[in-house]
């Protein structure tokens, strides 16, 4: 019967036999992601009980939102599951590179220094930084920027970072998550080691942690080894495919406090921002997020060891440890990135007849396509997969809602490669 069903998809026998193969050498990587997912999902069940969520909280407010027990709750329970004095979870935080910008620009000030130890940091934030030169950036307001390379092993360049603290440097930001880079994702060992030292070097620093695709992918989070702030987007693993809209900003509650005046305004902060009618997608999502973000996780794993099986270079490799949902696919050239891309689309439940082309992209310096059929426009927590047209013509697959949908996302992929004879099976 299955079989049937994968025909009337589109992948072949060939294709799903290939998967199957593969399937049957995952079994016990399998398991310990479900383990995972169950001690996070006893995690956010016991933050929501400690809380007292009620069903008045799954209801909105509008105008000011004064008195809003749901968003009130919601930010206590993120607080809670990622062991901070507070947190701001608000859908007035339109996505990541937005929290991301929120948690910066509310803790730097004219003078100050801000420092990646990891390198380059994402495309959309190159211009909140300045960076790539645009209105209201960082730089324009005074804010200087230093980063240190990764080892070319992708490992963190500790004498170089040692070397760059200086005395204006006031915030340290480290992407987890790979982004467009064919590098590994930190794991949050790593992460509260560099955290250590950079804490060593000068104590007092303000260390934010941009968590996008790491959430609930390990037992524990940036915020339990040292990070002043963690920060996500809600479209992302902590929204658990339901929430519509949102970022999350979860840390030292003098952060958080300067972090609610940049969103709303001074002498406001907190107390204002009304939740609408998204209080129980946002609430039902990450109770959901756990189990959601274990099935883009064995999709990612899956991915790996099907297309290391015919030769292409994955970061990370099909044995590697996991850090964040995103699996980069070494493709080689712009045609064969089409032809991923149009696989992922094709296997979407939303727009599946569309083909994705390159196009420009605000916040992006190259064009980028991307393949996202989703129920929430741009949620990288559901099938998708992107990436710059620039070598090394680089796909960055995550997502799925289900572990069988991208398990079906990942096959429709290669039938594309292999019927327009990119890929010989």
């Amino acid at each position: 019967m299955k079989t049937e069903m994968y025909l009337a998809l589109g992948i072949s026998p060939r294709v799903a036999a290939l998967g199957e193969e593969i399937l049957a050498g995952l079994e016990e990587r399998f398991k310990a992601i479900d383990e995972t997912a169950e001690y996070n999902q006893a995690k956010v069940l016991l933050a929501m009980q400690k809380n007292r969520v009620s069903a008045e909280c799954l209801t909105g407010t509008t105008g000011y939102g004064h008195d809003d027990k749901g968003r009130d709750t919601l930010e206590r329970v993120y607080a809670d599951v990622f062991h901070t004095e507070a947190a701001l979870v608000r859908p007035a935080l339109t996505c990541g590179t937005h929290a991301l910008a929120t948690a910066l620009s509310a803790n730097l000030l004219p003078g100050d220094e801000l420092l990646s130890p990891v390198g380059r940091p994402y495309d959309t934030l190159e211009e909140v930084i300045g960076i790539r030169p645009s209105p209201c950036s960082l730089k324009e307001f005074g804010v200087s920027y230093r980063q240190v390379d990764l080892r070319p092993d992708g490992t963190f360049d500790y004498e170089n970072i040692k070397n760059a603290i200086n005395e204006k440097t006031k915030l340290v930001t480290i992407q987890r998550s790979k982004g467009y880079q064919m590098r590994p994702s930190f794991s949050v060992k790593e992460i509260g080691e560099l955290i250590a030292f950079i804490k060593r070097v000068k104590p007092g620093l303000t260390v934010m942690v941009d968590n996008c695709y790491g959430e609930f992918t390990e037992e524990t989070e940036p915020s339990d080894v040292g990070a002043d702030m963690v920060v996500g987007s809600l479209i992302k693993n902590p929204g658990g495919g339901l929430a519509p809209i949102g970022g999350y900003i979860a840390g030292k509650q003098a952060c958080i406090d300067r972090c609610h005046y940049r969103l709303t305004a001074p002498g406001i902060g907190q107390d204002v921002g009304a939740s609408l009618d998204v209080s129980r997608s946002l609430y039902q999502g990450f109770f959901l997020a756990p189990t959601v973000a274990a099935g883009a996780l064995k999709g990612a794993i899956f991915a790996a060891n099907l297309y290391e099986r015919l030769g292409f270079a994955c970061v990370p490799n099909g044995r590697e440890s996991r850090h964040d949902i995103i699996q980069s696919i070494r493709l080689g050239s712009k045609e064969a990135m089409e032809a991923f891309c149009s696989g992922i689309q094709a296997a979407a439940p939303v727009d599946s007849f569309a083909t994705p082309v390159p196009c420009p992209i605000p916040g992006y310096d190259d064009e980028v396509i991307m393949a996202a059929g989703a129920f929430i426009q741009g949620a990288s927590i559901e099938l998708s997969a992107d990436g710059p047209i620039r070598p090394p013509y680089a796909v960055y697959f995550q997502g799925g809602l289900t572990w069988a949908h991208a398990k079906i996302g990942v096959l429709m992929s290669l039938q594309k490669l292999y019927e327009k004879g990119l890929v010989s099976l």
